[in-house]
């Protein structure tokens, strides 16, 4: 769409949460590769505004807890935690993040030998960052004054590792959530199989779309 969506303004004006509805254009046809667009519409956003607060990319694939939100408020730099989800038989669960102690986060949950090239496994959805890493270099000691985005050359399986690799050096500047990464926050579904969307939400155009931001205080 080239407008925001009037199915999901409707939404955001209904939650009582602090929004902005921002629309991204281009001519894409890969889906995956719109997600990454989105995602860098809001980083410039938030960068340009000096918004201050949190960054979390949260979408329709995952089930939430409501203490994930609360966690974030925790977060000096960088917060991350464990996504579970489900194997494509729907008959395993399949662990993707952090390996804690304390609050410090000591290795990662991995698939598999076809990620082992990776610098960090976190999932897209399994962390957050202060907002004023994007916005103000010299705060955070950011090496480069380049803006902070995600890759849309970068393989599929690194795209997330090489882009919280510019918001941190190592594991040393990050936190992990909860205590001990000791309970699942966020569940990976494929909700367009689990909850079918109205039939006014379905686009065979993937041309363009809408993205909202919100963050916390």
């Amino acid at each position: 769409m080239n407008s925001q969506s009037v199915e999901t303004a409707d939404i955001l004006r209904r939650t009582g949460v602090m929004y902005r509805h921002l629309v991204c254009i281009k001519n894409l046809t890969d889906v995956k590769e719109k997600y990454v667009h989105l995602r860098n519409v809001a980083l410039s956003h938030i960068e340009t505004h000096h918004l201050d607060g949190v960054v979390y990319f949260a979408d329709e694939y995952n089930v939430y807890s409501a203490d994930v939100f609360e966690q974030m408020r925790q977060i000096s730099r960088f917060g991350t935690w464990i996504v579970a989800r489900l194997a494509e038989n729907n008959r395993k669960v399949i662990l993707q993040g952090p390996i804690c102690n304390g609050s410090q986060v000591i290795g990662w949950h991995t698939e598999g030998r076809a990620k082992r090239f990776q610098r960090f496994y976190a999932e897209i959805s399994g962390f957050a960052f202060n907002s004023t890493i994007l916005w103000d270099p010299k705060r955070w000691h950011r090496p480069t004054l380049e803006p902070i985005r995600q890759s849309d050359t970068a393989k599929a399986s690194s795209q997330v590792s090489t882009l919280i690799e510019q918001l941190v050096e190592d594991e040393s500047q990050m936190d992990g959530l909860p205590m001990n990464c000791s309970r699942i926050m966020v569940w990976q579904f494929n909700t367009e199989i689990l909850y079918p969307y109205p039939h006014e939400w379905l686009m065979k155009n993937y041309a363009s779309s809408s993205t909202s931001v919100g963050w916390q205080f």
